[in-house]
């Protein structure tokens, strides 16, 4: 691991590209909604000078049968913001989010599921307690009231098992989080071919912080994150 120095805090820091890494698993209802979201997001974000003009939104299509690449194709020619990737299967949304943030050169890397369910907006929050000096920021869910009651029983019970066991989680934190480059090229020194993120990101240190959010309802579509997938 890398020896983190003291250093003081550069509020003038050279604006940073940020890649934002969208898994996308037949999702051809809502990636209308969802690219439109980005493209502003993203928009704002550069005109304020958050983040530098040569940032984007990967999307990656995780084997999609349906019309999700045909979808991401033609927006990529639209927008200049957006780039695709296509995997050769369904390899799962870990291998889908590594391939994204693995395969592109960026300053910062943001990972977010492609339903937005968890609030955009607060990336904007998290660059600027990157700016601040962290190094590693979660996406933290502030209750969990849309889930099921059996959803709510198993992570209560899941995350309190894991506590038990000595590991370091942040509980309500799932895919959404952004990581300094610095950050990810720790991570990939890490030996393990199954990574489990929640838990494996905060084993690479240096600063951190959270930002919190309400859970919004799925926009169209149905979630591809099933109870098997789950329990897997």
């Amino acid at each position: 691991m890398s020896i983190l120095k003291l250093l003081p805090v550069n509020k003038e820091m050279p604006m940073k590209k940020l890649l934002i890494v969208v898994p996308c698993y037949n999702e051809e209802e809502v990636l209308p909604s969802t690219l439109k979201t980005m493209s502003e997001l993203l928009s704002k974000m550069i005109s304020d000078k958050m983040v530098s003009p040569d940032s984007r939104v990967h999307f990656v299509d995780d084997g999609s049968a349906d019309k999700t690449w045909e979808i991401l194709t033609k927006a990529c020619k639209k927008d200049k913001l957006f780039e695709a990737s296509k995997l050769s299967r369904n390899f799962g949304q870990l291998g889908a989010m590594l391939s994204g943030i693995y395969d592109n050169e960026a300053d910062l890397y943001c990972t977010i599921d492609s339903d937005l369910q968890d609030d955009p907006n607060c990336i904007i929050e998290m660059v600027a307690k990157i700016k601040n000096g962290c190094e590693i920021v979660y996406g933290v869910r502030k209750k969990r009231d849309s889930d099921v009651f059996l959803k709510r029983i198993t992570a209560k019970l899941f995350y309190k098992t894991m506590a038990l066991l000595g590991v370091k989680m942040i509980p309500n934190h799932s895919t959404f989080r952004m990581m300094t480059k610095r950050a990810v090229e720790e991570l990939k020194k890490f030996p393990e071919r199954n990574l489990f993120l929640p838990a494996m990101v905060p084993l690479v240190g240096f600063k951190s912080d959270m930002v919190y959010y309400d859970r919004s309802p799925r926009m169209a579509g149905q979630t591809k994150y099933s109870m098997r997938k789950l329990l897997a």
